[in-house]
Order: C-alpha cells, then sequence, then structure tokens
C-alpha cells in the first residue's frame, strides 16, 4: 500500500516500527495518538506496552492523559511548559474519594450515567415537597458537605423533573458555597429560552463562570432548536486561570476521541447556520419566545383552573414555575388513581409535562386533580 494512502494511525504504526528498527535504548514518542481513531488508539498503546517489556525505555509525550498514565511509571503532567504535577501513573489517575453532587430530585438519566461510571453519587435537598418550591437552605446545608475535587451538578435553568428554580440572590448562595469548599460545579442547561428567556435563562450560569475558578457546562439545543434526534450539544470547560486551558482542552480532546471521534455534523451545523445569520437567528428567536409564552400561558390557565375547582390558591406554584415540567408532589397511589378513574397518565413521582397540554385539556385536568384528594 502506497505511504500516502495510510491513514493518521497506520503512519504512527510505520513510525514507531522504523524507530525499532534503529534497535533503540530509549523510544522517544511525540503524541502519537494524535488524530486517531479510538480502535487504533487502543492498538498503539498495545504496541506501546510490548515495547516496553522488551525492557526498551519510552519517553513519551501525549495529551490522552488517562491511557497514557494507565501504563506509566512515571508521570509528568506539564502545563504552560511547566512542570505542575509529578507522580506514578496510577497516583495522577487515582482520585477514588470524588464524588457528585446531585439535586433531589434530578433528571433520571444523571443517576443513570453516573452508576453505570461507577462515581459516588451525594443528594443535596432541592425540592419542597409542601411548598413545590426550592429547598433553599436545605441545599445549602447539603452542599456545604463537598470539598475540594467534589463536583456539584446544577441545573441552569428550568429544573427537570420539578420546575421549581432558583433566583439570583439564591444562586449567589450557592456561588459562595461554591468558593467556601472549593467544589467544582458543573452546569446542566438543557432547556434555555424556556424558562424567562434566552439572556435571563442563561444569567446564573454567566453568573457563575464569572465567580468561580473553574466551571463544567453542558448544554443542550435539542429542545430550544428542535432537532431533539440530532442530538446537538455542547461541553465546555472555563478557568479564570489561562494556563489551565491546555489541560482542559487536551482532556475534552480524550472525552471526545472515546465517545465518537468524528460526531455527526447534521445537528450542529444546522445550529452554526442559524447563529451566524441574522435573520434565520431572528426568526428563531421570535419561535422560542412564542413557545417560552406558550408553556407560560399554560401554565397560568392551568393554576387559575385548579384554583376554580379547589377553591384554594394551593396550586399558585405552578404559574411560578418555569420550562416544559412540573412536580405536583403527590403521591404514587394518587398518580395510579389519575390514571385509573380518569385516564390521566404521568410519571410516578407526579412530574406533569405543561408543553403537553392545550386550552380543551386543561378543565379536565384539573377536574381529575380535585377529584382524585391531590
Amino acid at each position: 500500500q502506497p505511504a500516502g494512502q495510510l491513514s493518521g494511525g497506520q503512519r504512527q504504526q510505520v513510525a514507531v516500527g522504523r524507530a525499532m528498527m534503529t534497535q533503540p535504548k530509549v523510544l522517544m514518542l511525540d503524541e502519537p495518538t494524535a488524530g486517531v481513531s479510538p480502535i487504533v488508539m487502543d492498538e498503539l498503546f498495545d504496541r506501546i506496552i510490548e515495547i516496553a517489556r522488551t525492557g526498551i525505555a519510552i519517553l513519551m509525550v501525549e495529551q490522552n492523559a488517562r491511557q497514557a498514565l494507565n501504563i506509566a511509571d512515571k508521570g509528568y503532567v506539564l502545563v504552560q511548559g511547566s512542570n505542575r504535577y509529578t507522580d506514578t501513573g496510577e497516583a495522577l489517575m487515582a482520585n477514588p474519594d470524588v464524588r457528585i453532587f446531585v439535586s433531589d430530585p434530578t433528571w433520571p438519566n444523571h443517576l443513570s450515567i453516573l452508576k453505570h461510571l461507577g462515581i459516588e453519587m451525594v443528594p443535596y435537598r432541592y425540592f419542597d415537597a409542601e411548598s413545590r418550591g426550592v429547598d433553599h437552605a436545605g441545599m445549602l446545608e447539603d452542599l456545604l458537605r463537598a470539598t475540594a475535587g467534589d463536583i456539584v451538578l446544577l441545573h441552569g435553568c428550568c429544573h427537570n423533573p420539578t420546575g421549581a428554580n432558583l433566583n439570583m440572590v439564591q444562586w449567589q448562595d450557592v456561588i459562595d458555597v461554591l468558593l467556601k469548599t472549593g467544589a467544582t460545579p458543573m452546569i446542566d442547561i438543557a432547556y434555555q429560552g424556556f424558562g424567562d428567556g434566552l439572556d435571563d435563562d442563561a444569567a446564573p450560569t454567566r453568573l457563575i463562570v464569572k465567580s468561580v475558578p473553574e466551571t463544567i457546562i453542558a448544554a443542550s439545543c435539542s429542545k430550544n432548536f428542535g432537532i431533539y434526534r440530532e442530538r446537538t450539544g455542547i461541553l465546555i470547560v472555563t478557568a479564570q486561570d489561562t494556563s489551565l486551558k491546555g489541560v482542559n482542552q487536551g482532556t475534552l480532546a480524550y472525552l471526545n476521541r472515546q465517545n465518537f471521534s468524528f460526531p455527526p455534523d447534521h445537528g450542529a451545523r444546522l445550529v452554526t447556520m442559524i447563529l451566524n445569520d441574522k435573520t434565520l437567528r431572528a426568526d428563531w428567536e421570535k419561535e422560542l419566545e412564542d413557545t417560552r409564552l406558550s408553556m407560560l400561558s399554560l401554565r397560568k390557565q392551568l393554576a387559575e383552573a385548579l384554583q376554580n375547582a379547589s377553591g384554594s390558591n394551593r396550586f399558585g406554584f405552578l404559574a411560578d414555575h418555569r420550562g416544559m415540567f412540573s412536580r405536583l408532589g403527590t403521591t404514587s397511589d394518587k398518580v395510579d388513581l389519575l390514571r385509573e378513574k380518569h385516564g390521566v397518565y404521568m410519571v410516578g413521582d407526579s412530574r406533569l409535562n405543561i408543553a403537553g397540554l392545550n386550552a380543551q385539556t386543561i378543565p379536565i385536568l384539573a377536574n381529575a386533580i380535585i377529584d382524585c384528594g391531590i
């Protein structure tokens, strides 16, 4: 096969093979996995391990820190040309005490993903079943148990599944706790534009980024662009210390290669086209705002219908919640009764999809809720 037709991974293997023909005592490798697929990456590391077992010393510069440190006898982590950390590969990789603090409740897939990864989860109080709002005092008390190295998973806006959200004063309280404990925030913002508007929904995330040393942000375009099946979003890491850019970028590049190497571009290209075209962006922002206002109207209509049916304002929280969902805060047996007696279906924790309602179904739902004693 002509050398010009070799893939990136094949060329790296040829380069290692040529170096081995000189019978070296020391083999120096400069980013041997750069630009290669995860499968070829694994093959390259297998060959490197085999060479090391023959007694040849290997000095390797590699951005794929996780895989490199897994086989390293000694590791040096460089930041902006300076040696920041030195230890055995195993010691540099090990952090058995890492924990992720998650709201109680949270999106079920958060829990499923963390369980699959074997990461310890620590719940923090969030939803007040009595007021159907945020248990802010309980949340802060629980987050004070976090320590440096822990991750605090936060919903940037439109909390799923409860619909209950922090105000800006409460967000500042959370930031003060993060600064005190040294924990790192990870913000999941999947419904930007569905709550109080694009900028208002982003305000808590922007405040956190401005206030804490490092922030991880997972933003989704599935809902606000209506391209759910394209799985379009972005993972962002911000650091106030600019010297960490190289380390963070290398980690993101490694995660990208392990997940998909080259992801489909259809959804991302659509989002890019819309955001970079003034006319398309204006149309999108108007349609998103129409969707947001429609959901707010449905919330107010349902709260009013329940007030009329119950003679009380105990469902006023529905108008205060934001996003697609609200949690009624009732018991699973009453959720079952709604289904059996009125044909009203919702998940067992009483999460209600506001976006699925309309003017005709709201009175039916309100009467069913009251009839079931909720």
